[in-house]
């Protein structure tokens, strides 16, 4: 029998109320740019390290969530790993939460097997969460902004209003059911290059408030 995830303990702004989820299902979606030329580039970047194009767009992969994680350390397989900011949902219970995570990911393997190189790393998530309620539609997404920072360096940076609204990657896949964690997708980056750096910084800006962060450091595992 597969063991059951971790819980993991979030915090809702706005409150003191604290959750404890063990999400069924984890799945980070690629690709979701509304804009196809947006998604053109970015499947540039990664054709420039080998990687081939996705079979379908926007492209949705189903990860293990134990892999889910609040810490500030994580253990990677190997040296050519990056991160890069995401807007989170989190579905608990009928309610849903948004917070910021990084879809850290194996760049080398990710030339052979995209969902390989995904499940190679951990995903990690900010601690503090924002509610939107039972109506994840009325999430106002092209408000928000997100941010990231590699080694201290500016690496991604604007609004998420390019992306596709959760809403629709719900529907997407197809009236997923139970608690679950979704990865949204992510920015262009500033340079256009990867980054395998040590110490990574996320936000999420919500207009007025709150701004959710996470940061993190990747060690290279001991073979």
């Amino acid at each position: 029998m597969t063991p059951s995830p971790q819980p993991l303990t979030l915090k809702v702004a706005a409150g003191d109320e604290e959750l404890v989820i063990s999400p069924e299902r984890l799945i980070v979606a690629g690709y979701t740019a509304k804009d196809e030329r947006a998604v053109a580039e970015h499947i540039a970047e990664l054709a420039r390290i080998g990687v081939p194009p996705p079979p379908s767009v926007p492209a949705f992969y189903e990860l293990d969530p134990r892999l889910l994680t609040t810490e500030a350390l994580i253990d990677v397989s190997g040296p050519s790993t990056s991160g890069e900011v995401e807007p989170v949902v989190i579905r608990h219970r009928g309610r849903h939460f948004l917070a910021v995570g990084s879809d850290h990911t194996d760049r080398d393997l990710e030339r052979a097997d995209i969902a390989a190189s995904k499940a190679a790393c951990p995903k990690p998530i900010g601690d503090r969460v924002v509610e939107i309620g039972a109506d994840l539609a009325a999430l106002d997404w092209d408000r928000l902004a997100a941010d990231s920072a590699v080694d201290g360096r500016p690496y991604q940076g604007g609004s998420i209003a390019a992306l596709r609204h959760p809403a629709e990657l719900m529907r997407l896949l197809g009236g997923v059911a139970g608690d679950l964690v979704l990865f949204c997708g992510t920015l262009p980056l500033l340079n256009a290059t990867f980054v395998y750096g040590a110490s990574w910084q996320m936000s999420l800006a919500f207009p007025g408030g709150p701004t959710l962060t996470h940061a993190y450091e990747n060690k290279q595992r001991s073979v």
